[in-house]
């Protein structure tokens, strides 16, 4: 696993249940890198790395679309299963759950 892999996992880690955090957002906080990269980053996590990945959304407060079928629908369901509520357009308000490190 490389440096700049393991510096976004670390950040995604301090992400709080309940809150979200966009793409950019981590690539700041992770510094030298940029919201594609964190998005590879996740696609890569190992199996049993435990990382909550479904906490880091675009920008628009919606979910990336996945390349695995039902990966949108499971991130949904973990993000409402820790309280995170959609609006009626499948958005996430960012105001009320975007992560304040």
């Amino acid at each position: 696993m490389s440096p700049t892999y393991q510096r976004i996992y670390s950040v995604v880690k301090r992400i709080p249940k309940g809150s979200v955090a966009t793409y950019g957002q981590i690539a700041a906080l992770t510094g030298n890198v940029n919201a594609r990269q964190v998005g590879y980053a996740l696609h890569a996590l190992p199996k049993g790395y435990t990382v909550p990945w479904h906490r880091v959304i675009n920008a628009k407060g919606e979910i990336s679309i996945r390349s695995c079928s039902d990966g949108h629908d499971v991130q949904r369901l973990f993000l409402e299963t820790e309280g995170v509520q959609f609006d009626a357009r499948g958005r996430i308000p960012l105001q009320q759950y975007r992560w304040q490190p």
